[in-house]
């Protein structure tokens, strides 16, 4: 199964608005965690202990491969099923963190069976008709989803997406140029375990001096990246599109476009890898339409929800990716009015890409449904 033609709701679509309507479930909604077994998931898991305990049944859904294992959420130890259409029999709303082939397959299935879905993968994003959802930024945009599907940014994006549409709403951007620094984990468990391997290999060495020998020390154990990361950095993250872009780099383009609502906003990125295990960072220059001050920015960003302004160089205070890992926020520092240009910033942001970056913002979106759920609800009951 594929995606829907753009812009025309699907037969899955059609049919998964009558189960709704036909299930009319009274109580918590249920959920289901797709992928909950990846790196991802598990953080996902994570975050649903710690947060409102909003959600009645919480169905674990894997590979086959996986199936049967028992992973703890909330508390309580829960069997992995295998996905699959009856998986999804009952579920108001499920939580896809997979490969972008899988949530393609697998999201109409899911909505067919009556569900919501929310998709952390590429595969809906530039989808008209699949909001692009960043709670603090357009939550009043996940109301309306013809296709049943909400998406969320990429990691690269949400890691500062947060700070950017406080600062929009006040002086309205005008322009972004952005350099990230991935953390190895973006590229999922095996990224982890590459740069430890690579890590190891060069510990207590005096590599790094001469041309080739990290390269040569690492061997074959490159794992996803195209060169070693361990003493080096990689200028690529994602796959190779026209005119030389990675898929990364467009996706900043095309996110940060949608999530705004500035379809014709200049946006230029480049996206290189670093020896960090997680949490992204990234310089930022962001132009904007009116003139702004340092002292403007920091009362935004101090008040804005979902950032942590950390800015006092003076006293070497600013965001690191190794004080930030764990934490849910957007970290920002090094704000600075640009020398040629009274209408710009450079500022430097952090944030955990498995959490806000993919399993928070998963997690936010989710609430939102939730509270539209049982408000349609209260109202059905009140109305008898």
């Amino acid at each position: 199964m594929i995606p829907a033609e753009a812009g025309r709701p699907s037969l899955a679509d059609t049919a998964g608005a009558e189960a709704r309507t036909a299930r009319e479930p009274a109580g918590k909604p249920d959920l289901a965690v797709v992928g909950a077994t990846g790196a991802v998931g598990s953080v996902l898991l994570g975050i649903l202990s710690e947060r409102a305990d909003i959600w009645g049944e919480i169905r674990l859904i894997a590979s086959p491969r996986s199936a049967g294992r028992k992973l703890t959420v909330r508390g309580a130890e829960v069997e992995v099923v295998a996905l699959s259409d009856e998986a999804f029999d009952g579920i108001d709303v499920a939580m896809f963190d997979v490969p972008d082939e899988v949530a393609a397959q697998w999201a109409p299935v899911a909505v067919s069976k009556g569900a919501v879905v929310i998709d952390s993968s590429r595969a809906f994003r530039r989808d008209p008709d699949v909001p692009l959802v960043v709670p603090e930024i357009n939550a009043h945009t996940a109301r309306v989803r013809p296709r049943g599907i909400l998406a969320g940014p990429g990691c690269t994006t949400l890691a500062m997406i947060v700070a950017l549409g406080a600062l929009h709403a006040e002086y309205g951007l005008s322009e972004l140029i952005v350099s990230s620094y991935h953390a190895a984990s973006a590229a999922g468990r095996a990224g982890a375990e590459t740069l430890r391997a690579q890590l190891s290999a060069v510990s207590g060495t005096d590599l790094g001096a001469t041309p080739g020998d990290v390269r040569r020390a690492v061997g074959d154990t490159l794992g996803p990246f195209p060169a070693p990361l361990a003493l080096n950095v990689v200028p690529w993250a994602g796959t190779l599109q026209e005119d030389g872009w990675s898929s990364e780099e467009l996706d900043v383009r095309h996110e940060s476009r949608k999530v705004l609502g500035l379809p014709d906003l200049p946006v230029a990125a480049t996206c290189v890898r670093v020896p960090v295990l997680t949490t992204h960072s990234l310089a930022v220059h962001a132009r904007f339409e009116n003139e702004v001050t340092v002292g403007g920015a920091h009362e935004i960003l101090a008040a804005a929800p979902g950032v942590v302004l950390c800015d006092a160089p003076e006293e070497d205070e600013y965001p690191t990716p190794s004080d930030v890992v764990g934490t849910d926020p957007t970290w920002v520092g090094r704000v600075r009015r640009s020398l040629d240009d009274p209408r710009a910033l450079e500022l430097f942001v952090c944030g955990d890409n498995l959490r806000k970056g993919a399993a928070l913002n998963t997690a936010q979106i989710g609430e939102l449904v939730a509270a539209e759920m049982r408000g349609a609800r209260a109202e059905r009951g009140a109305r008898g």
